[in-house]
C-alpha cells in the first residue's frame, strides 16, 4: 500500500515520529479500518464474550460501536448481527 506523502509529513509534524514510524502508524490505522463489518462483528463478539458479556448487551454495544466507526456501515438490526455470528 502506498501511503500519501502529504499525510506522512502531517503525522511527522504533529507527532514527532520519524517518517518510517509515521508510515507504519498510518498503515496500521488503515488496516484497522479496512476490516469488514462481518470481521468486526465477529471479532468484537468474541472479545466481549471473553469478558462474560451476554448477547443482548453485546449486540447493543456492537451496534453502537459500528455507528461510531470512521466510515460507518448501514445500521444493522440485532437479527442481522446475530446472523453474522451464527449464520
Amino acid at each position: 500500500m502506498a501511503v500519501d506523502p502529504a499525510l506522512v509529513e502531517r503525522v511527522v509534524a504533529s507527532t514527532g515520529l520519524t517518517a518510517q514510524e509515521a508510515v507504519r502508524l498510518i498503515e496500521d490505522v488503515v488496516a484497522f479500518h479496512a476490516e469488514s463489518v462481518e470481521e468486526f462483528v465477529r471479532r468484537r463478539h468474541a472479545q466481549l464474550k471473553t469478558y462474560g458479556a451476554k448477547n443482548d448487551e453485546i449486540f447493543a454495544r456492537i451496534a453502537e460501536e459500528l455507528a461510531d466507526r470512521v466510515v460507518a456501515p448501514p445500521v444493522l438490526s440485532e437479527r442481522q448481527l446475530r446472523r453474522i455470528i451464527y449464520g
